[in-house]
């Protein structure tokens, strides 16, 4: 069974469902509401688990209640949590509001996955363990980018799959075997707004790179093509 180590946020993402966000100073009532484990780690995870794989989480959660039940639902899908520590104060979060189009707004507040800022002894054996390691950028990118040149030393394949369209450091691209971002992302990291064009300029950053266009499906090149 291939076993895959993510390396990531895990959070409690509060998720509201209203006709429309509010306009700053204004309140609108909600359809529902739900409080929903996630985080692009914890996301990851239950993907890999879900798609038949082996699987390790390396993260952190918080000393609340969020932090109990994050670690409780990992649990439940079958993700090794020995390396999902516990640090002091409250866990992550993400205020999530949904509007009737599908749209969303989100106001993430890092909590305990601040304290990745790097990978530890401990991370850096399990990810040596791996068929593949599994990054986002919903922690420290000091810490991502330790997990990524740890795995590349180890011979481990690394996807990374940023959330954010935020600027990358050219040595977390450079231990990256496969980069996932949106059109977004495409953009902020080549200049280039034409996903089939970001995606062939992504080829001078890392060895492999999709782009996801949506319900348009996804645009991929590595070197070899």
């Amino acid at each position: 069974m291939t076993h895959i180590v993510v390396f990531g946020s895990v959070q409690m993402e509060l998720v509201t469902h209203a006709e429309r966000a509010p306009d700053p100073g204004q309140a609108v009532s909600g359809r529902e509401f739900h409080a929903v484990p996630g985080g692009s780690g914890g996301r990851q995870a239950v993907a890999a688990v879900r798609a038949g794989a082996a699987v390790s989480v390396a993260g952190a959660v918080g000393t609340d209640a969020y932090g109990e039940r994050l670690r409780a639902g990992l649990v439940r899908e079958g993700v090794d949590v020995d390396l999902l520590r516990t640090v002091p104060g409250p866990s992550g979060t993400a205020q999530v509001t949904v509007d009737a189009a599908g749209s969303s707004t989100v106001v993430a507040v890092p909590g305990a996955n601040a304290a990745l800022t790097v990978a530890t002894p401990g991370d850096v054996a399990l990810i040596g363990t791996g068929d593949a390691l599994l990054l986002s950028s919903g922690t420290p990118l000091s810490g991502v980018t330790s997990a990524a040149l740890a795995a590349r030393e180890r011979g481990v394949r690394t996807v990374l799959a940023p959330s954010r369209a935020d600027p990358l450091p050219d040595a977390l691209l450079a231990a990256a075997g496969l980069l996932v971002v949106d059109e977004d992302g495409a953009a902020a990291l080549t200049g280039r707004h034409e996903p089939y064009r970001s995606v062939r300029a992504l080829l001078e950053l890392v060895p492999e790179a999709v782009v996801t266009l949506g319900a348009a499906g996804q645009a991929h090149r590595d070197r070899a093509l």
